[in-house]
């Protein structure tokens, strides 16, 4: 038996993870269900984003399934990102983001815990300078080269480095040096690397000509990553179709939808709720129900979201 937590956060969370819990139990695995809060609203409610009581049942369950979190565009006073407390706490380093359409088949492997997602930043000049320090370490360079080379071996046997070490020489030159030296060791990937920008330009190319094989699996720092894997996901789909896995050494694991809280569409029950559904295939691969993740996969390959997210779950739990 299989303890999941799960976490509806705000927005079309609330509409989205619902969907692909009743897909699972319709798959009559192994796993229980306990629920969670966490998100803006729980925050606006209660004064923390991520309470005391569902870090501890996070701690307590195999894998947490959780939906999109609101994010101020302001700074507010005491909040701090729930996904981003919850990937230091547990330390979950590597962020998975498939994308898979439109003649590709890629995924992006990003550093999840540094970067210029590292949250040192200040203000200085009596407010009119902000700075924000990129940290990159040898350490978490390594370790996420070290699981992008893993995964390429799984799959194609191709890896992409994707950096700016031209412009950025410390912190893009450190990954860069360090992702290499990882990617030396598997002398059976073929590995290239790209900057940045030219590699956002390639993978739309590749998806403009037909040319899915030239990339597989890209390794990429947190910020790039992110940006990289909502182009794939443009490109192959959109954000309704893009599900990601945050994944540690420790066993945790927790799997999200990439499109976020949506609150323009929130309550209309118009979301599409196949990205939640297929982060929950990449949850039951790490639990190691392999042939119910096919079987959910094939199910959204086979349905189409008309704009209902009632019609389109039911149509997803007849299929699989």
């Amino acid at each position: 038996m299989h303890i999941i937590t799960v976490i509806h956060g705000d927005g079309i969370g609330a509409e989205v993870i619902p969907a692909a819990v009743e897909v699972l139990r319709a798959l009559d695995l192994p796993l229980t269900f306990q629920q969670a809060e966490a998100g803006f609203g729980t925050f606006e409610r209660t004064g923390d984003a991520l309470p005391r009581e569902t870090l501890a049942l996070c701690e307590s369950s195999d894998a947490v399934l959780f939906g999109a979190t609101q994010s101020p565009m302001g700074k507010v006073a005491g909040y701090s990102s729930p996904i981003l407390t919850l990937r230091r706490h547990f330390d979950l380093f590597c962020n998975l983001r498939p994308a898979h359409g439109n003649g590709l088949d890629v995924l992006i492997v990003r550093e999840n815990t540094e970067g210029l997602y590292s949250r040192r930043e200040r203000l200085e000049d009596d407010g009119r300078t902000a700075i924000a320090e990129a940290v990159v370490t040898a350490r978490a360079s390594e370790r996420i080269a070290l699981a992008a080379c893993e995964w390429a071996m799984r799959r194609r046997h191709k890896l992409t480095i994707v950096h700016k070490a031209n412009v950025l020489k410390e912190t893009g030159g450190l990954f860069r040096e360090r992702a290499l030296a990882v990617a030396r060791t598997f002398p059976a990937l073929a590995v290239d690397e790209g900057l940045i920008d030219a590699t956002a330009m390639h993978l739309a190319q590749a998806a403009l000509n037909g040319d899915g094989a030239r990339f597989d699996v890209l390794v990429t720092t947190n910020l790039f990553g992110d940006i990289l894997s909502d182009l794939a996901a443009g490109l192959t789909g959109g954000l309704g179709l893009a599900p990601s896995a945050n994944i540690g050494a420790n066993g945790h694991g927790v799997f999200e939808p990439v499109h976020g809280s949506a609150p323009d569409i929130a309550g209309k029950g118009i979301a599409d709720p196949r990205a939640a559904v297929l982060s929950a295939a990449m949850m039951l691969d790490a639990l190691d129900y392999a042939d119910a993740a096919e079987r959910i996969r094939a199910a959204v390959r086979a349905v189409d979201h008309t704009g209902n997210t009632r019609a389109t779950t039911e149509a997803l739990v007849e299929h699989v």
